[in-house]
């Protein structure tokens, strides 16, 4: 058996993993930017989107293969505050700020998302 076909438990197309990256991707990188304005004000838009599939891809691979989640937030916060620190050129202490809020935004923004989301498909029609 397969990795994808574990993760995808009734064995979906390769396809329905790929889009959930990009989905996974698309909304870290929106809430990197998000982070990245906060703390620094104007930035480039095209400098989240190279820091969104990182940790959208550690997320991918550690779930397929079932590895222990800690490690994975780990290197994820580990490996965004060394993309943040290298295309943004700032100090450790400034890139740890902008890591730290962005792990916030992307947790809050979630947290409102998946909510809406269970209100929206609970409703009665």
């Amino acid at each position: 058996m397969d990795a994808l076909t574990l993760q995808t438990a009734a064995g979906a197309p390769v396809t329905a993993v790929a889009g959930t990256f990009a989905l996974f991707a698309l909304f870290l990188s929106l809430t990197a930017h998000i982070a990245a304005r906060n703390v620094l004000g104007d930035v480039e838009l095209k400098k989240a989107f190279a820091i969104g599939p990182v940790p959208a891809a550690i997320a991918v691979v550690f779930t397929t293969f079932g590895w222990n989640s800690f490690v994975a937030l780990a290197l994820a916060i580990g490996l965004d505050f060394g993309f943040v620190k290298f295309l943004y050129g700032r100090s450790n202490r400034l890139s740890a700020y902008v890591v730290t809020i962005h792990f916030v935004v992307s947790v809050l923004l979630g947290l409102v998302l998946f909510g809406l989301s269970a209100i929206l498909l609970t409703a009665p029609f």
